[in-house]
């Protein structure tokens, strides 16, 4: 059982233990070495004052008179007049030989120097401090010689301040110092609360072992997003990004792009500007590494400032395909309902032929039913060479028989093989929302014919269908492609001619809008075998605006 199952304390409990025990430890080092020093400060600076006050004394010409005349009745007086008005504890004149000419005990005047530390002066004629045991106890003692006119030794002075008085000293200003530290110490633990308050606000609550969790489920997240995501400060540097953001930009697998300038990977990005407009922007579309992508851009606030932005993009592509998937099972069911209703009613009709015994015309109804639908399928056999895009023809002449009209196809259409870049899904799409709207066109004013024509002769493939309904105003022109623009008072509408527009834009195409003579709506579509523009390179970028 380890110490942390005993005491389960929370981060906020464990940072207020680190910041103390740290702040303890400062404490003690700092104050230790604060208190030694100190003491040995102040024990200099008396040994200092007391040679000062010594060198003083040993000058004064009544002294070295004294001393050569041996007067200890004038040295005693000096001396002692010095000693009261200092705060030195003892002031002793002494000759060559060691003798007391002065001293705060009159008794102890004429006797010899005690401590044993005055060779240095008497013999070497150095002025110094020692610590000594003299008759008055243990002493800091400043000593130097005193010198007659030639500069012969002939006697030394003494200065001293007793050991426990220093010690009093040194206890007194120690005791301002540990006061001082012990409010410090106060303040750090005060400050460390504070801290550690401050810190558990600022991760909202949330302990070590948490948040490692919620990194660990963040970046599975990241992970398993299909959409690209990618996160810049108010700088540009890119802070989050995720595998699929690296593969939709076209870098190679597994690159970093923390780090990063947003300028170096999207050149022309208006991301930042969220940062002003602080406003979010939805469904933007934007061009990079020949994709059209859909882009959702979101500023991120830390309380009213921005901080940064976020966006999430995914292939424009991939949102196409689920409508087309739509687009294409819808039509595929209006086909089978409309085989199913159509090819009914005739059986029924021909079964009732053959019941009256008329089977003639039971073989001549069953011969002109077959024969427009295999003329069809013999034109797109040696017309047409994608299967998928014939077998939405032949759906879409079924659809139009149903609704009492009749899909009439160019004898002289034909249509290869479809270049690389253009999928068979993607020219269903676009004809199928064609010739619907011509289908519906042309009930509206009771017409019977759409026609269809294509062909690929020259650098582009081109696809007209053209009804002879009312006709498209100049203003509806410019609103039919579109994204929610419909004809129809129902929702749900307005989203095949936009798709239409989009996929046909994507594959750097174009729609033409004319009016034939006959009236009605001719819609020409032009799509080239090759890209024109091969100079994208996995960086080109350019933001798709309306």
């Amino acid at each position: 059982m380890t110490l942390k199952n005993i005491l389960p304390l929370t981060l906020q409990s464990r940072l207020l233990l680190a910041l103390c025990a740290t702040a303890l430890i400062q404490a003690i080092l700092l104050g230790g070495y604060a208190l030694q020093h100190l003491a040995s400060s102040l024990e200099e600076q008396i040994g200092q004052r007391a040679l000062q006050m010594a060198k003083g004394v040993a000058t004064q010409p009544e002294v070295r008179i004294g001393v050569q005349q041996r007067n200890s009745r004038n040295l005693q007086k000096l001396a002692e007049r010095i000693r009261l008005n200092s705060d030195a504890r003892f002031v002793v004149i002494g000759t060559i030989d060691g003798i007391r000419l002065s001293h705060p005990v009159p008794e102890r005047i004429g006797k010899a120097m005690k401590g044993g530390d005055n060779y240095r002066a008497l013999k070497l004629g150095e002025s110094y401090v020692s610590k000594a045991v003299g008759t008055l106890g243990p002493s800091i003692r400043g000593k130097t010689p005193i010198l007659d006119e030639r500069g012969e030794i002939i006697g030394l002075v003494s200065v001293g301040y007793m050991l426990d008085n220093v010690s009093m000293t040194i206890y007194r200003y120690q005791a301002s110092i540990i006061v001082a530290i012990f409010v410090g110490l106060i303040f750090s633990v005060l400050a460390a609360l504070r801290i550690t308050s401050y810190f558990k606000k600022a991760i909202f609550g949330l302990e070590p072992e948490q948040i490692a969790r919620l990194f660990q489920e963040y970046d599975a997240t990241l992970e398993s997003v299909r959409e690209g995501i990618i996160a810049v400060n108010t700088e540009g540097t890119i802070i989050t990004f995720n595998p699929e953001a690296v593969r939709l930009f076209g870098l190679t697998e597994g690159e970093s792009l923390k780090g990063k300038h947003l300028s170096d990977i999207l050149p022309d990005s208006t991301m930042l500007s969220l940062l002003e407009t602080r406003e979010p922007q939805f469904d933007r579309e934007i061009y990079r590494n020949n994709n059209v992508l859909v882009a959702n851009r979101i500023p991120i606030f830390d309380g009213d400032t921005p901080v940064g932005v976020v966006s999430s993009f995914r292939l424009k592509d991939e949102l196409d395909m689920v409508s087309q998937r739509l687009t294409q099972s819808e039509q595929y069911a209006q086909t089978l309902r409309s085989q199913t209703h159509e090819y009914a009613n005739k059986l029924n009709t021909i079964a009732g032929l053959i019941e009256l015994g008329a089977n003639k015309q039971a073989l001549e109804l069953i011969s002109s039913e077959t024969q427009a639908q295999q003329a069809l399928i013999h034109l797109l056999v040696n017309a047409v060479e994608d299967p998928v895009l014939s077998g939405c023809i032949i759906g879409k002449f079924n659809r139009a028989r149903e609704m009492g009209l009749n899909l009439i196809l160019d004898d002289e259409s034909t249509v290869g093989a479809l270049p690389k870049h253009i999928k068979p899904e993607q020219i269903i799409t676009v004809l199928g929302n064609l010739l619907d709207n011509a289908y519906e066109a042309s009930l509206k004013t009771q017409a019977t014919s759409i026609y269809l024509s294509m062909t690929d002769i020259g650098k582009d493939i081109i696809i007209e269908v053209e009804d002879r309904g009312p006709g498209i105003s100049t203003e509806v022109e410019q609103q039919i492609f579109t994204q929610g623009y419909s004809s129809k008072d129902e929702g749900g509408h307005g989203w095949g001619l936009y798709l239409a527009k989009q996929i046909v834009t994507l594959l750097e195409g174009s729609i033409q809008i004319s009016k034939p003579n006959e009236g009605g709506t001719r819609i020409t579509l032009f799509l080239p075998k090759e890209l024109k523009n091969k100079s994208h390179t996995p960086t080109a970028y350019r933001e798709v605006r309306d």
